[in-house]
């Protein structure tokens, strides 16, 4: 006997979870993004966690998307792909921040200065190429992800409804964030790691009949 694609996609709930409590934890201790914060022991530890944190998310809507893919259909894989480009994106610019910026505090504070002007919509004292067209990607990738892969969940009705339209309305009321200042508009993030903890809950507490399948023999589908 050994373990159906069911069993790791169920696993994968945990992932989603994870990402959502550390999403809602980290918003009211996280450093202002300034240079000041880089090589605080704070910064150490937030940017590391929000590393992580993005790969869960990577493995969260992965699984989210696989139990739901068959009934989804082209709405949901174009919300999968949405969300799933705006965390593999956002990820790279956090790794920067954890790895990266803190090297370079001393020897080039001006480029982590103008680094964090993109983070925080001011203006940038050098050139950073595509970076500030990049992180506008994620903005957008992040809110139409959001509300196309919770409308494909509403009307997949495999997970909790409740939840897939908390990730709607949590996408909906993000660009509101434009409008409140940095970082007072981090709360806003707190709906949408709500909504990922309730789905990925969901999956990883689904009990279904086949849990398992024999080595030889008929081979179904994972998402059957």
């Amino acid at each position: 006997m050994q373990p159906t694609n069911s069993n790791l996609i169920r696993w994968a709930g945990i992932a989603a979870m994870l990402a959502g409590a550390i999403f809602v934890g980290i918003q009211p201790i996280h450093p202002a993004d300034a240079l000041a914060s880089v090589t605080t022991s704070l910064w150490a530890v937030i940017t590391p966690l929000k590393t992580a944190m993005c790969m869960l998310f990577l493995l969260g809507i992965t699984g989210l998307y696989a139990r739901q893919a068959a009934r989804a259909g082209w709405l949901g894989l174009a919300g999968f792909l949405m969300l799933t480009l705006s965390w593999a994106l956002q990820l790279t610019f956090i790794f920067a921040e954890a790895f990266i910026l803190p090297v370079l505090a001393p020897v080039a504070p001006t480029f982590v200065e103008s680094f964090f002007s993109i983070l925080n919509g001011s203006t940038s004292q050098i050139a950073l190429g595509a970076l500030p067209a990049l992180y506008t990607l994620v903005g957008i990738m992040y809110i139409f992800g959001g509300l196309v892969f919770g409308i494909a969940t509403l009307r997949a009705r495999v997970m909790p409804r409740w939840a897939a339209g908390l990730l709607v309305v949590a996408a909906a009321i993000t660009p509101a964030a434009a409008l409140i200042p940095h970082p007072l508009n981090r709360v806003l993030a707190v709906p949408t790691g709500i909504a990922f903890v309730c789905l990925g809950y969901a999956l990883w507490s689904e009990r279904r009949a086949n849990t398992t399948m024999p080595v030889s023999g008929s081979v179904m589908s994972p998402l059957s």
